[in-house]
């Protein structure tokens, strides 16, 4: 690796490890109403939209109410999108008179963007009006981050209180949350990126004559002219890494210059990534009053993400190794960044591309800086792995931590078990009751993954659609469903999937694993709000010993490899022996 590749890692880490605490002790004050930076400000902003609305922020709902809360409002926001994109070509900021979405495609942009998903099965400047972009899209990109972290905060609460019956009000937390953190956090980085140009305006596509051709058209006349989109970009983009949205404005996503310009924008954005997913550790531990728990299930995270880093970026910068054998050189000179550089952008090279592919499947970002699809079969073996461990390194908004901890509760209760005590979690028991909702929480997104992987995998309707034959192509289809189920939205690409059958099947796989593992969740929530904490005795087991942290890494590890091994073998796996680069 080089000495610019080293430093990136080291400033990214370093960042990302200062920021932590400062982030996330804010974040804490928000959430338990507690005075905060910018009081002043939003209070009476906050105020007002609760009249407007309705709201009672002193009212607090159980479980159940909190759930249908969250259902009703997602299913507002399907309705929304879905509505925006038949209706665009009808609609004002349309400089380029694009059409309405067809029927299935407009139902699979609605279920990925209101799920945090982002799958893209089309191109946007060619796709999406401004005002669809802006309205419909940008605004979900908001909406369901915040609502991810809002089921986040109402597990927290469970664990925080004691004998209670309530975990919060649903509509104050998502207002508390979008107005407190992610809209300050959106505008002051929508305006670093505009200073680096990445464009903002409500421009129309130019044409503009080339200094060389492009290639020929089908009758073999050169192509010298070229497309230039215009939109509103740097706004979206802001949220979009913030929220851990990841779908971009362009169809080329964090490749394209006009999303990320320059290596200082891509190393912020590839920050931006992780930086909430990681800060709501550091509020958990202040919000349970155990700072060192929320630091041990940081250190869970990083190291998983970091391994993954590790491989990603080593595989890349080694090269391919057919090339080599061919006499390629691919070693990094003063001209060339050296490594396996098919499908990434020279801006960036394969050290911030490894690191990216690691973090954008690890957070269920989805973003790319490159094309996973011209990895090395262990290079992609990575965001591939990282989507099916179930994205809790770090995560989505809230999805990451909250999908941790349901696995923290498996952990103690194996401990509790191989112990012979009653297992016991920050104080309260862990029952059968618990543990059943955790069973459903991990087995849903295996289900659809698997099920209509193995469908897409037999059907000749759907195989015809898959370009690459062989192991690649099985990991082409089952990246795309893992992709789905973890609200991930990175394709693995080398599949047509603009079709009725991947468009409806995804979306379904996007809305299961969404809202089958949140339900679960919520019930454990109010599960656990309603039970006593018990003192710390000599046989309980400390989760905030690294003791804890091994076995939690380890128990993310087994239950994903019992259940995808098989799939991993017979894609990354057999490719990568078989020496198909």
């Amino acid at each position: 690796m080089t000495a610019a590749g080293w430093l990136q890692t080291i400033v990214f880490i370093a960042l990302l490890i200062g920021l932590t605490p400062l982030l996330g002790g804010y974040m804490a004050k928000v959430w338990s109403n507690k005075k905060a930076p910018g009081d002043r400000v939003f209070g009476p902003v906050e105020r007002l939209i609760y009249r407007i609305c309705g709201i009672d922020p002193e009212s607090e709902q159980r479980w159940t109410t909190y759930t249908f809360s969250f259902l009703a409002f997602s299913l507002f926001a399907l309705l929304f999108v879905y509505a925006f994109e038949r209706l665009q070509g009808h609609l004002p900021f349309n400089p380029d008179h694009l059409p309405a979405v067809s029927p299935a495609l407009a139902w699979n942009t609605a279920a990925s963007f209101i799920t945090n998903t982002n799958w893209q099965t089309y191109a946007g400047e060619s796709t999406m009006s401004q005002l669809t972009q802006m309205a419909a899209l940008a605004v979900q990109n908001f909406a369901s981050a915040t609502a991810g972290l809002v089921v986040m905060v109402a597990l927290i609460r469970a664990l925080v209180r004691r004998k209670a019956r309530t975990l919060g009000n649903f509509w104050v937390d998502l207002v508390r949350t979008s107005l407190r953190i992610m809209l300050p956090l959106a505008f002051v980085f929508a305006v670093v990126l505009v200073s680096q140009g990445v464009i903002q305006n409500f421009h129309a596509s130019t044409s503009a004559t080339t200094v060389a051709a492009q290639g020929v058209d089908s009758s073999g006349k050169a192509i010298t002219t070229q497309t230039i989109p215009g939109g509103p970009v740097a706004s979206q983009e802001a949220i979009k890494q913030l929220g851990t949205n990841g779908g971009g404005y362009f169809n080329a996503n964090s490749a394209h210059p006009f999303e990320n310009p320059n290596g200082f924008t891509g190393l912020l954005e590839l920050l931006a990534t992780i930086l909430i997913p990681f800060a709501a550790t550091y509020a958990l531990g202040v919000m349970v009053k155990n700072k060192r728990f929320g630091w041990v299930i940081f250190a869970v995270m990083f190291f998983l993400l970091a391994v993954g880093a590790v491989v990603a970026v080593a595989a890349e910068t080694n090269g391919n190794p057919q090339l080599t054998k061919a006499g390629v050189t691919q070693s990094a000179t003063a001209t060339q960044s050296g490594g396996n550089m098919e499908g990434k952008e020279v801006r960036f090279g394969p050290v911030a591309s490894g690191l990216w592919a690691a973090s954008t499947t690890g957070s269920s970002n989805g973003s790319v800086n490159s094309f996973h699809e011209s990895f090395t079969p262990i290079g992609g073996l990575v965001p591939f792995a990282n989507l099916l461990l179930g994205e809790v390194d770090p995560g989505g908004l809230g999805t990451g931590l909250t999908g941790l901890l349901v696995l923290a509760l498996l952990t103690v209760f194996i401990a509790g078990l191989m112990v012979g005590r009653t297992p016991e979690f920050l104080g309260k028991k862990i029952q059968a009751g618990e543990m059943k909702l955790v069973v459903l929480h991990i087995l849903f997104a295996p289900l659809v993954v698997l099920g209509f992987g193995a469908a897409a995998l037999v059907l000749k309707s759907t195989t015809s659609q898959i370009l690459n034959p062989g192991p690649h192509g099985l990991t082409e289809v089952l990246y795309a469903y893992a992709s789905s189920a973890g609200n991930n939205g990175s394709a693995f690409a080398g599949l047509s999937a603009n079709t009725n059958w991947y468009n409806m099947t995804l979306g379904i796989t996007m809305l299961v694993g969404r809202f089958f593992l949140i339900i679960p969740m919520l019930g454990i929530a109010g599960s656990l709000v309603r039970k006593q904490a018990l003192p710390a005795g000599p046989g309980t087991f400390p989760t905030d010993k690294p003791l804890f942290a091994g076995l939690l890494t380890a128990i993310v590890v087994i239950v994903a490899g019992l259940t995808f091994f098989p799939v991993v073998a017979l894609g990354p796996i057999v490719e990568h022996l078989a020496g198909h680069f």
